[in-house]
């Protein structure tokens, strides 16, 4: 779950006057073609305002003194059409996306929290004769088109498996309600990126107690784990009328979910920075136990993140084959280690609550997600030659 980028209005608006921070950048590409980005406390210099559609890539470097995000926005300001996390201070990263001609907004969020830095930005139309050779334009459709396929059959579980939970939550069935909450979101975290790709619905389903704003109500996933879960002094638990509304809120919020993912374009870079997206996931959430802070489900959220990117990877990994053997090695070998890892705290169906775990077992699991994102950074870069 991230913080709210601006609402669609209000990005609107942003696009008009003279945002703070940022300045009318007008200057070329870097040598190799790659935009610019300079993220600082105070600004988000780009050092262009427009580029002809395609494949784009930002060189981004934190200048700032605290941990940064770089996003590339559609004309919404709403949907992500990519983005790069975790970009420590003297550090640089890229994001490489295919976008079509039309308007965005590129944005900074130093400190990961905030609406960020934003400005418009222009992708005009693509240089003439710029296409991608037809077999490997058959590969890339093939990847696409499987994995829309499983985004759809996850929607569909997750509205299901919502409203099963939904009901036995808002009956007061407790242990109902808890048998059912693990395996549920499950299906959330294996298509994560494309659930925070909706900046209003995510924060409405998935928001923790951590990440709210002032004023901002609490709902979703995470209110009702803190009721399931109590802490053992200062709560007040819901009323079944409340137990009734926060339901009631999660099956249509979830609906919503699915139909809007129904409408969803994916290309072969937004799987790739997608698989990246689910391993920053369970790099700033899962490893530190901050994710299911009351039911300590965090090992549940952490196999459906590594699924998720193993789902996009494998679709995508048609198009490594001559391309790049070596990095298509890397990251099996990487997946297969984290996975039978991961193994090692399986109880029947689930996993071992994460406040169980040791220090040593936690910091060896934060050491094998740091390996498979290695590689899996370059994934991006591959797929779209």
């Amino acid at each position: 779950m991230k913080a709210r980028l601006l609402a669609p209005a209000a990005v609107l608006a942003a696009a008009s006057v003279a945002l703070a921070g940022c300045t009318d950048n007008t200057t070329a590409t870097s040598g190799d073609g790659a935009i610019d980005v300079v993220s600082t406390a105070d600004a988000c210099t780009v050092s262009t305002t427009s580029a002809p559609g395609g494949t784009l890539k930002f060189n981004v470097k934190n200048d700032g003194s605290e941990v940064t995000e770089f996003y590339l926005l559609a004309e919404d300001g709403l949907r992500i059409v990519g983005e790069v996390e975790n970009i420590g201070p003297g550090l640089s990263r890229d994001l490489v996306v295919i976008a079509p001609e039309g308007k965005y907004f590129t944005a900074c969020k130093p400190g990961m929290a905030g609406d960020g830095i934003q400005a418009a930005f222009t992708v005009t139309a693509p240089p003439e004769g710029q296409e991608v050779s037809a077999d490997r334009a058959a590969l890339q459709a093939t990847a696409v088109e499987q994995y829309a396929a499983y985004v759809k059959d996850q929607g569909e579980r997750l509205v299901r498996g919502t409203g099963e939970f939904a009901a036995a939550f808002a009956a007061g069935d407790q242990d109902r309600a808890r048998e059912l909450y693990a395996a549920t979101r499950m299906h959330w975290e294996r298509i994560e990126p494309v659930a925070e790709s909706f900046g209003d619905l995510d924060p409405i389903l998935d928001a923790r107690e951590a990440d709210l704003e002032e004023g901002q109500e609490w709902t979703g996933w995470h209110r009702a784990e803190k009721d399931l879960w109590q802490p053992e002094s200062g709560y007040t638990p819901m009323t079944g009328a409340e137990r009734q509304e926060i339901a009631d809120g999660m099956v249509a919020n979830t609906k919503e979910l699915y139909e809007r993912t129904q409408d969803l374009s994916f290309t072969p870079d937004k799987l790739a920075n997608g698989a990246k997206e689910l391993l920053d996931e369970v790099a700033t959430g899962k490893v530190t136990g901050e994710e299911e802070i009351w039911s300590h489900t965090d090992l549940w959220d952490f196999q459906a993140n590594l699924e998720g990117a193993r789902i996009a990877y494998e679709d995508l990994r048609p198009l490594l084959a001559g391309v790049d053997d070596q990095l298509d090695a890397s990251l099996e070998k990487n997946f297969d280690d984290l996975q039978a890892l991961l193994d090692q705290y399986r109880v029947g169906d689930g996993f071992t609550y994460y406040d169980e775990l040791t220090q040593e077992q936690v910091q060896e699991l934060s050491a094998a997600v740091d390996a498979l994102s290695e590689p899996l950074s370059k994934l991006t870069a591959a797929v779209v030659k």
